[in-house]
C-alpha cells in the first residue's frame, strides 16, 4: 500500500493552497462579516479549473479525479468554509446528477458550462417538510404536452440565487401514490421559478442558502433528468459523492483550527511558560492532529474507491460522519485552547466552530450516516 500522494495530487494541493492563501485568506473575515457571496473569488477559482475538477475535459471539466476534488475542497475550506461549500455543492450536487444521468444533449447544454465554471449549479432536494425523509417530498410535476409543470418549494438550498442551473426533485403526478421521485433541470430564468427567503445562518455567512419556489413553472420535456420515477436512485448516488465533498470541507476547517491552536499554544504564556507545555493543552493538540489524520485517511480512501469504480457508499458515509464530528471537536477544542480570545471575533477559531456545525447536517445528518452505514453492513433497514 502506498499512502503517498502522486505528484499530480501534490501539485493540485500546492496550486489550491497558493490561491487560497493569496486571494481568500486576506478577505475571508470581511466576506463573512458582510455576508457577501464571493463572486469574484468563484470566478477566479473557475479560471483555475476548480469548479469541475473531477469531470472529463470533454464535458468541460478539468479531467482530474475525486481525490483531487477532495483535496481542492479541503484546501478551499481551510481558508473559508463558505468558499468550500459553494464549490462542493456546485460540483457534487449541481454537476454530478447531469454527469451521472444526463443525455449527451443535456451534458453539452448544461454540464459543460457548469464544469467549466461559467455557470454555478445548485441542487433542490430538501423541503420544509422533507429533509432526512425524502419520501415526504411535496413538490409535484405533471406532464402537459411537451412540457413539465412544477409546483412546490425547496428549502436550505446552497447557491440559491446565484446558480444558473438547478437540479430539482419532484413527485410526478402519475407516481403520486407510490411517491416515486423524478429529477429535472431548471434554468434560473425560467418563468414560474423564483427565489424566496434567504436564510440568516449560524455560520458560512458568505455562502447563499435560500428557498426555491415553483409556481406553474414550465420546463421543456427534454429537461427530465434520467428516467421518470428514478430520481430517488439518482439523488442517493449524488449524495454518496456529496459526502466526500462535505468530509473534505470538514477536514479543511479542522486543519485550520488545529493550525491556529498549535500556533497559539506556542505563543501564549501563562505562569511564565507557553501554554503548550501544560499537559491539558498539549494533549488537546495531540488529539486534534491524530483525529484529523484519521479523518483524512478515511476521506481519501472513499475518494480513491470512487475513482477505482468500486463501491464506496459505506466508506463515504463513514468518512463524512467521522470527519464532521472531528471538525466539531477540533474547532471546539481550538476555542478552548484560545480561552477568552477564542470567543471573540478577533480570532478566527470561533468562525471555524460555527462553520463546522454544518458538516454534521449537510448531505445527511450524522444520524442518517449511521443509518446508512448500519443498513449497508447488516443488510437490514435500520431506523
Amino acid at each position: 500500500m502506498d499512502f503517498a500522494l502522486s505528484p499530480q495530487h501534490e501539485e493540485i494541493r500546492r496550486t489550491v493552497r497558493e490561491f487560497a492563501e493569496r486571494r481568500i485568506v486576506p478577505i475571508a473575515e470581511e466576506l463573512e462579516r458582510k455576508g457577501e457571496f464571493p463572486m469574484e473569488i468563484i470566478r477566479e477559482a473557475a479560471a483555475l479549473g476548480l469548479l469541475g475538477v473531477p469531470y472529463p475535459e470533454e464535458v468541460g471539466g478539468t479531467g482530474l479525479d475525486s481525490l483531487a476534488y477532495a483535496i481542492t475542497v479541503e484546501e478551499l475550506s481551510r481558508a473559508s468554509g463558505s468558499v468550500g461549500i459553494i464549490v462542493s455543492a456546485h460540483t457534487s450536487l449541481g454537476c454530478n446528477p447531469i454527469y451521472l444521468a444526463g443525455t449527451d444533449a443535456q451534458k453539452e447544454k448544461y454540464l459543460r458550462p457548469m464544469a467549466s465554471g461559467e455557470v454555478i449549479g445548485a441542487y433542490g432536494l430538501t423541503e420544509p417538510g422533507a429533509g432526512s425523509d425524502s419520501r415526504g417530498t411535496k413538490t409535484r410535476a405533471h406532464r402537459d404536452g411537451e412540457e413539465w409543470v412544477i409546483n412546490g418549494s425547496k428549502r436550505f438550498i446552497t447557491n440559491a440565487g446565484v446558480a444558473g442551473t438547478y437540479i430539482v426533485t419532484a413527485v410526478t403526478d402519475r407516481e403520486q401514490d407510490s411517491g416515486k421521485i423524478s429529477a429535472f433541470i431548471v434554468e434560473a430564468d425560467t418563468p414560474g421559478f423564483s427565489i424566496g427567503r434567504m436564510e440568516e445562518k449560524m455560520g458560512l455567512h458568505a455562502s447563499n442558502t435560500g428557498e426555491l419556489i415553483f409556481e406553474d413553472c414550465r420546463i421543456p420535456a427534454a429537461n427530465l433528468l434520467g428516467d421518470e420515477g428514478e430520481g430517488d436512485k439518482l439523488f442517493l448516488k449524488t449524495l454518496d459523492g456529496g459526502r466526500i465533498g462535505i468530509a473534505s470541507m470538514a477536514l479543511g476547517l479542522a486543519q485550520a483550527a488545529y493550525e491556529a491552536a498549535s500556533a497559539y499554544a506556542k505563543e501564549r504564556k501563562q505562569f511564565g511558560r507557553p501554554i503548550g507545555e501544560f499537559q491539558g493543552v498539549a494533549f488537546k493538540i495531540a488529539d486534534m492532529a491524530t483525529t484529523i489524520d484519521a479523518a483524512r485517511l478515511m476521506t481519501y480512501r472513499a475518494a480513491w474507491l470512487k475513482d477505482c469504480g468500486k463501491p464506496y457508499s459505506t466508506e463515504a458515509a463513514m468518512a463524512k460522519l467521522y470527519a464532521s464530528e472531528v471538525a466539531r471537536d477540533v474547532t471546539n477544542d481550538a476555542v478552548q485552547v484560545h480561552g477568552g480570545y477564542g470567543y471573540v471575533t478577533e480570532y478566527k477559531v470561533e468562525r471555524y466552530l460555527r462553520d463546522a456545525k454544518l458538516t454534521e447536517i449537510g448531505e445527511g445528518t450524522s444520524e442518517i450516516q449511521r443509518m446508512v452505514i448500519a443498513r449497508n453492513l447488516l443488510g437490514l433497514r435500520a431506523m
